[in-house]
């Protein structure tokens, strides 16, 4: 078998054999730095398309997020709109009564359903005993003033007494609060006629407010309670999510400083 012959069967098997033996080399030379660098160059633009999708990704997070936020923003304003609305067409159904509204604060954690704090003080009339109304009903009396804030006792403070009748049937008794958006009515008469859903009212008996006053209605009955029959009262006016109330003059304290 001559040369040629030779080579042209077993050429290509040596020319595939040395190139094995020479990247061995190279890969042991250079730690496989060349092989990496290639990898590098070949895949280079596979690299480029994943960081320009992730930095894309990226970008569209943050701008949802900001999207989101804005909007998540718009709906408060719009809520607090639509409450401040409400109170403001309470008002201008009452035009002889000289409101003064006023936003919710500050409240503490510690005492949510007892006190809150209105941005209006002595500056703006306010004065301790003064009524607070929200949208529907009473909300409690101012108990303390500065220049610029006040103090609102809260119905829902279990120290708060007030006191109130059924509006159909006149029945009365006092409001004990329970630190949450209800309250108990511990009634005088020792059968009162009382059933769910009725509508009570301050009442003449109470030292603070005037009688009339919207508060509250009816949810259950207890005529078994000893010492005296009581009625679990919800509050017309949510004072777990007060934003903004109404202060009133209290009647009882003009009429007793003019005497």
């Amino acid at each position: 078998m001559n040369t040629r012959s030779w080579w042209n069967r077993h050429g290509s098997q040596l020319t595939l054999l040395g190139l094995a033996v020479v990247t061995a080399w190279l890969v042991r030379q250079t730690q496989g730095a060349a092989l990496f660098e290639i990898y590098y160059w070949v895949s280079r633009p596979f690299h480029q398309s994943e960081e320009q999708a992730l930095v894309v990704h990226e970008q569209a997070r943050v701008l949802n997020a900001k999207v989101e936020g804005l909007e998540a923003k718009i709906e408060d304003l719009e809520s607090q709109n639509q409450n401040l609305q409400k109170l403001l067409g309470y008002v201008s159904s009452k035009p002889n009564d000289q409101g003064v509204v006023a936003p919710v604060i500050a409240r503490s954690a510690e005492h949510w359903w007892q006190q809150v704090t209105l941005g209006r003080g002595s500056k703006d009339g306010i004065k301790a005993d003064d009524l607070v109304m929200g949208p529907g009903g009473v909300v409690g009396r101012i108990v303390s003033v500065t220049p610029h804030t006040s103090q609102v006792l809260l119905l829902s403070d279990p120290t708060s007494r007030v006191g109130i009748a059924v509006s159909r049937t006149r029945q009365m008794g006092y409001l004990k609060g329970q630190g949450n958006n209800q309250g108990v009515m511990e009634f005088f008469d020792n059968v009162p006629k009382v059933k769910p859903d009725d509508v009570v009212v301050t009442s003449a008996f109470s030292q603070i407010f005037p009688a009339g006053w919207p508060v509250g209605k009816v949810v259950s009955v207890d005529l078994n309670k000893a010492p005296a029959p009581e009625a679990v009262i919800e509050f017309f006016v949510p004072l777990g999510s007060l934003e903004w109330v109404v202060v009133y003059p209290n009647p009882k304290t003009v009429q007793t400083v003019g005497n």
